[in-house]
């Protein structure tokens, strides 16, 4: 039998909770490079997902502090759809999915981890990217590390 290793997950495995917002975090510092932040526009950012579903899997949350769909202003709806039409974009053009995930998961019933701040998950999907790898092992193969991903997605952007 032969291991495949995922050792960054173990963060998230044995994590009892989050002590603060993870994206009001990453908004205010001032290190977008070490809290994976890969875009900032007037009403919301764009990180990458550290626990990924997939590779490239990344997430869109206003800069305001909210949970609620409802509550996000006019502006705010505008400029996240644009901002995702954008790394939407980017995406294609540095991975090559073959088609995307986009969702939003609202209260911990609908399976949000963190459920005080809104926020999108845009997951790449390629054709054949689900194997048994879960299934048997409870294991997900990302086939690009983080950093890697992160300087290829700015390059694009530029």
């Amino acid at each position: 039998m032969e291991n495949i290793w995922a050792p960054w997950r173990i963060n998230y495995v044995t994590q009892k909770k989050f002590a603060k917002c993870i994206f009001c975090s990453s908004y205010k510092s001032q290190n977008d490079k070490k809290n994976f932040v890969l875009l900032r526009s007037n009403e919301c950012f764009v990180m990458l997902n550290i626990f990924p579903y997939n590779n490239g899997h990344l997430m869109i949350a206003p800069n305001r502090h909210i949970a609620e769909f409802k509550e996000l202003t006019k502006a705010e709806i505008i400029d996240i759809h644009q901002t995702s039409s954008k790394i939407l974009s980017i995406l294609e053009k540095a991975l090559k999915p073959d088609g995307f995930n986009i969702g939003i998961n609202i209260g911990r019933a609908a399976g949000a981890g963190i459920v005080s701040h809104l926020h999108i998950h845009i997951v790449p999907r390629w054709v054949g990217d689900t194997n048994f790898m879960p299934i048997i092992s409870n294991t997900k193969v990302i086939s690009q590390s983080l950093v890697d991903l992160y300087n290829l997605l700015k390059k694009e952007l530029k």
